[in-house]
């Protein structure tokens, strides 16, 4: 629990810190709730850039305390609204962190997010700590983006705590990142609405299903995309922003962090974000001047660095942070993924139905097709049918409004889910799902929610007119409808969320140096292997060894020639099978060592060659 907290608040603390420095430098005064997801994105990549030097990831671990003391010392007396801040994103953060302590308040323990719902951890895992050993693995070699890794290198070389609990404490702070981030989009809203609208933008249904299955990469680049989304938004709409030479320096950064996390994929949400977006800021530039635009800057004063040179500013940072990495995602195009015949469904059970990204989804398993769960069928199609309502209001709204970011990464996000629907599998299109599924609650809130204290109140005179009173009161109601559906869903993916194994233990891992000499033949709970992927976790501890792993179950049959050793739990004291002798007591396990050498092959293979044929 400790690892895991500390790890969480080491990411979140280090990530608002260098966040509001970067956007300062850019010369924003005020607190920016972009700080957060800028933040995170620079830690990937600085982290990358580091984690490979000798220290196996100290010299990372120092230069993000380096960079964080320094951020906050270049803040203090040059930041304004900072309490106000303080104020407004501390229950914000709070309840986030609470819903990403939910699984494991449910399991009563800590440990591996997603057992039973994916296995892929086990390979991150391996990938991560040869990463830290300075070594090849797998991924790497495949151009495999390992941001978040060395983020978690950096965690446990600085903080000391293991792997599993640094990817546990940094999926909680994407948790609290994202609705923290979310915060941009609401500065006019009341404190409860406020509050209540981050937190769905920014741990929707979907977003809280792969957080239960320790997808992290998945819910960063989501969070990546609102940021992206919201960066270009306060560079139209804020004028404190829009008279700045390097106004989009900002979406720059969250690009090359995407670029870390998610290699190439990952800038096609934001490169048709960002088509659209200026698309219709100039053709609202020109049919309009004094709405403003890309090309304008504030009515009545000409912005101090026109549209093109703030664009080639932009272009030029990205392509220096991001360029280093051009080499390895050439690689990763020929990654499994992107193949059609590759995934297929992975751990799915078929597509997902877009109408999961709506956020109103009555299941904790998020694979469950409507009426195959607890729920009736009828519960989905209402919800989707609210939902959907709902969205077609907020996309008019924001046209109407010139919400043009909003839009732009709506259009985008839903372009790339058809094309991976139309030419990729169930398992890249369902990912497509899931970034656009933050997107979705900020077009709904953005124009449903009214503005500013007062009941009834909406975003502009427009809406004033054309919607009668009694139309903006339902809407309103709708509206809160919407918040509250939508939260329970959420809250029921996070408390479904699987922790463990339940009888997983690290203890294997002081094996490892016993047994390096011999293959080993574990056996293991049919539970843990069966119902909770521990083949993967237990190939894992053991990694560097040749080992087998068997159900309890087989005791009966006599470990072939070549088996040297014998891991069982803890059952007392007996031998499991003749010849064997007690070498080692790590509980709940016991190690058995054969007297004598049986001849033989080793039987049992590397666990290096066992996760290249299982794959990531």
């Amino acid at each position: 629990m400790i690892g895991t907290y500390a790890a969480a608040l080491a990411v979140c603390g280090a990530a608002l810190a260098i966040g509001q420095a970067t956007i300062a430098l850019c010369g924003v005064r005020k607190w920016s709730w972009l700080s957060p997801a800028v933040g995170l994105a620079l830690l990937c990549a600085i982290c990358w850039a580091t984690v490979r030097l000798p220290g196996d990831g100290a010299i990372s671990a120092g230069l993000v305390l380096a960079l964080t003391v320094a951020a906050a010392g270049f803040l203090r007396g040059r930041l304004e609204a900072g309490g106000e801040a303080l104020r407004t994103g501390l229950p914000v953060a709070l309840a986030a962190l609470a819903a990403a302590s939910l699984p494991f308040l449910v399991e009563g323990h800590f440990g591996i997010l997603g057992t039973g719902f994916n296995p892929d951890m086990s390979q991150h895992l391996l990938a991560t700590a040869r990463l830290a050993d300075g070594a090849e693995s797998q991924l790497l070699s495949q151009g495999y983006p390992l941001g978040p890794h060395a983020v978690v290198v950096a965690l446990n070389a600085g903080l000391g705590i293991s792997l599993v609990q640094g990817f546990s404490g940094l999926t909680a702070a994407v948790a609290v990142l994202a609705p923290l981030t979310a915060l941009a989009a609401f500065a006019d809203q009341p404190p409860l609405r406020r509050t209540a609208a981050a937190l769905l933008v920014g741990l929707p249904y979907l977003v809280a299903s792969y957080f239960a299955q320790g997808a992290f990469k998945e819910t960063i680049q989501a969070l990546l995309v609102l940021a992206f989304v919201l960066a270009l938004r306060e560079s139209s709409r804020n004028p404190a922003w829009r008279e700045l030479p390097l106004r989009f320096v900002p979406a720059a950064l969250l690009a090359v962090g995407s670029v870390y996390v998610y290699s190439f994929p990952g800038l096609i949400w934001l490169a048709g974000t960002a088509a659209i977006w200026a698309v219709a800021e100039l053709a609202w530039a020109r049919y309009d001047p004094a709405a403003g635009g890309v090309g304008v800057g504030v009515p009545g004063r000409a912005p101090t660095t026109g549209p093109a040179g703030a664009f080639v500013l932009t272009l030029l940072v990205f392509a220096v942070c991001a360029l280093p990495e051009l080499g390895r995602m050439i690689d990763f195009q020929q990654f499994e993924t992107f193949n059609p015949n590759g995934p297929g469904l992975g751990n799915l059970f078929g597509q997902l139905s877009p109408f999961e990204a709506l956020g109103i989804w009555p299941s904790g398993d998020f694979r469950v097709a409507p009426g195959d769960g607890a729920v009736p069928a009828f519960a989905y199609y209402v919800g989707a049918a609210l939902g959907a309502a709902l969205l077609v209001y907020g996309l008019i709204a924001c046209w109407r409004r010139r919400e043009s970011a909003i839009l732009a990464g709506a259009l985008a996000a839903a372009g790339v889910y058809a094309a991976a629907r139309v030419g990729g599998t169930p398992y890249t299109a369902a990912k497509a799902l899931e970034v656009a599924a933050l997107l979705v609650p900020l077009a709904i809130l953005r124009a449903a929610l009214p503005a500013g204290t007062g009941v009834g109140r909406l975003s502009n005179d427009i809406d004033r007119k054309v919607a009668p009173q009694r139309w903006r009161l339902a809407l309103v109601w709708s509206a809160a409808a919407y918040l509250a559906a939508a939260g329970a869903c959420s809250l029921l993916a996070f408390a479904n969320a699987p922790v463990g194994p339940t009888s997983y233990s690290p203890a294997l891992t002081g094996l490892r140096p016993l047994i390096a000499d011999g293959s080993t033949l574990v056996l293991a709970p049919e539970q843990l292997l069966a119902e909770e992927q521990g083949e993967r976790y237990i190939a894992w501890e053991l990694r560097g060894g040749r080992v087998c792993i068997e159900a309890e179950s087989d005791a009966d049959v006599v470990p072939p020639p070549g088996v040297r050793f014998v891991v069982t739990t803890a059952r007392g004291a007996q031998p499991p099978f003749p010849g064997f002798e007690l070498r080692r007591v790590a509980a709940p396990y016991l190690l058995w060592e054969r007297r004598r050498d049986a001849a033989g092959r080793d039987p049992c293979p590397l666990i290096a060659e066992r996760q290249a044929r299982q794959g990531p």
